[in-house]
């Protein structure tokens, strides 16, 4: 397992910790791969009865690498597709993790890092972490995520998130259902985390299995994995996308914003 992402099996449960705590755990093209490698170790290992998903640092994921998407915006649309539809890919995956899971959520989860706690059953925040979908302010859209947000908040809540790109913290999360707790530090975050641990260890492997299945089935997603993976990388091919990014780089706002006039 490469050090972008920690794999350590604590009694019946394996905790995987995305460690770029320099990069705020954004999602590189490296840390996708491993980390849907780590989710498939524990998919696989009987041992393992529940997951627990973390960040290294003070994030606990920033979102997609920007600097490495930038980069990729010169090359062929072939590897951005394959970009998008891996990333898509280990949303599912995880979704459909026979195995209940936990995103402890040590810092901010912003874009693709709030989409990776919006899969995982059960989700508890430290007071001061930050959750959104800032997306169509670099002139990308938030298409993976959209039908798992969708499923915990409402359209309401998603359409505010989604299409103003604000951020909002860890308590307005938890009123409008993005996750199950606050708690004040990451001390009461991992007790806390033990906590529902001891819980979901009572409910026997395959009566588990069976009621994350048929979770899955009651809210079957309308767009496939494909559609979702298309969704997201269309928009990285065209003009909109580039100006964004290179006004977020630049620190200046991107052409398209216009400010009221005094």
């Amino acid at each position: 397992m490469s050090d972008e992402v920690l794999y350590e099996q604590r009694g019946n449960t394996a905790w995987i910790t995305l460690n770029r705590p320099d990069k705020r755990n954004a999602l590189s093209r490296g840390l996708i791969q491993r980390l849907a490698q780590a989710c498939r170790i524990a998919a696989a290992d009987a041992s393992v009865r529940c997951l627990v998903l973390t960040g290294a640092g003070n994030a606990f994921c920033a979102g997609m690498d920007l600097e490495e998407l930038r980069q990729s915006l010169s090359a062929q649309a072939e590897l951005i597709w394959e970009d998008a539809h891996r990333l898509a890919e280990l949303y599912d995956f995880l979704y459909r993790l026979s195995k209940p899971t936990i995103a402890a959520v040590n810092g901010p989860a912003v874009a693709g890092g709030a989409g990776l706690v919006s899969v995982c059953d059960l989700a508890v925040a430290v007071a001061t972490a930050r959750f959104g979908y800032p997306e169509v302010r670099r002139g990308l859209v938030a298409a993976m995520v959209l039908p798992h947000l969708l499923r915990h908040v409402g359209e309401r809540a998603a359409r505010w998130l989604l299409l103003t790109g604000e951020l909002i913290d860890a308590r307005q999360a938890w009123q409008i259902g993005l996750i199950n707790a606050v708690v004040e530090d990451q001390q009461q975050l991992y007790h806390t985390v033990e906590q529902w641990l001891y819980c979901l260890l009572q409910g026997g492997p395959q009566a588990l299995a069976r009621t994350k299945e048929l979770l899955a089935r009651a809210t079957p997603h309308v767009l496939s994995i494909d559609e979702l993976a298309r969704g997201s990388a269309e928009p990285r091919l065209g003009e909109e996308c580039r100006q964004g990014l290179a006004a977020f780089f630049e620190k200046r706002l991107p052409p398209w914003v216009t400010l009221p006039s005094a």
